[in-house]
């Protein structure tokens, strides 16, 4: 049985009191307790402070491209469809740079979790302004305040096709660890959006501000409905964050459709060693 020592790298590097502690702890704890050990996970990390959690936590890791966690994750779960598959990645880094692959990782409903450390600044790079950041909101290179409407993400997640949406606070961490353990267990694309302070650089998305502004789903809300989770992801406009498993559907994932992998993963299968006698006239 593993355990949270397991799963423990170095020692962060955040700021005290920066959301992504809580993040890193929550993580670690769904993991040992669904079993998991660290040679049983795959982790693909985005760039910005929760992707140093690459040397926070231990398993095996990839430090991608600046908005490219989830093709390697993608192309990794292809090769190895029976790893547990996670990418950890930041607001900017998913919803900015890497929106085009949020796209298509909801539509192809990839086997795939994804942890979004959602504090609307680039706090590694001090502060600037995030795509979830609210309308008018001031930071160091928007001193007038940004003129784009924010992103979405929960509502985006669901009208693209991803199977399994979700919203935790950093601030509460038993809550999020059983949000987590549910989207580690769901097959098919599932997505996390975070609540996470950043105390260094956002004055305004605080703890207190989303201790106000948040709720938990209640026991009677069924998480089936589409329409009625666009609703609750749509209350975002209007300062307020449902907490929760906001939808859920069973749907076949990406690699299921793939006669290729029915049998086996990709990485068991031989590998060929007549180069010239596979790629034929084309050398």
């Amino acid at each position: 049985m593993s355990t949270i020592q397991d799963f423990t790298g170095y020692q962060p590097t955040w700021c005290p009191g920066c959301g992504n502690w809580g993040i890193g702890v929550a993580i670690k704890s769904a993991l040992v307790q669904m079993g998991l050990s660290p040679s049983s996970v795959f982790v693909s990390f985005g760039i910005g402070c929760s992707g140093n959690m690459n040397d926070f936590l231990n398993a095996y890791a990839s430090h991608g491209l600046h908005g490219r966690a989830l093709p390697v994750a993608i192309g990794f779960k292809l090769s190895n469809h029976k790893m547990k598959t996670i990418v950890v990645a930041g607001d900017g880094d998913f919803y900015g740079e890497g929106g085009n692959h949020f796209l298509h990782g909801c539509r192809g409903n990839h086997d795939i979790t994804a942890i979004i450390h959602d504090n609307s600044v680039y706090g590694l790079t001090t502060g600037q302004v995030a795509p979830t950041a609210s309308k008018g909101y001031k930071s160091k290179s928007t001193p007038a305040g940004i003129i784009e409407m924010p992103v979405n993400p929960l509502s985006f997640a669901i009208t693209q096709g991803a199977t399994f949406v979700a919203q935790a606070f950093a601030g509460n961490a038993p809550h999020m660890i059983e949000t987590m353990k549910s989207a580690f267990q769901h097959k098919g694309f599932s997505i996390v959006n975070v609540l996470q302070p950043c105390v260094t650089f956002n004055k305004i998305n605080t703890y207190p501000y989303y201790m106000q502004k948040s709720y938990k789903l209640g026991p009677d809300y069924q998480p089936n409905n589409k329409v009625t989770a666009l609703g609750k992801a749509l209350e975002f406009h209007e300062e307020k964050f449902p907490l929760g498993i906001l939808y859920k559907e069973d749907r076949p994932a990406y690699h299921e459709h793939l006669p290729q992998l029915a049998d086996s993963t990709l990485v068991s299968q031989s590998k060929p060693k007549d180069l010239a006698g596979l790629l034929g006239d084309f050398i």
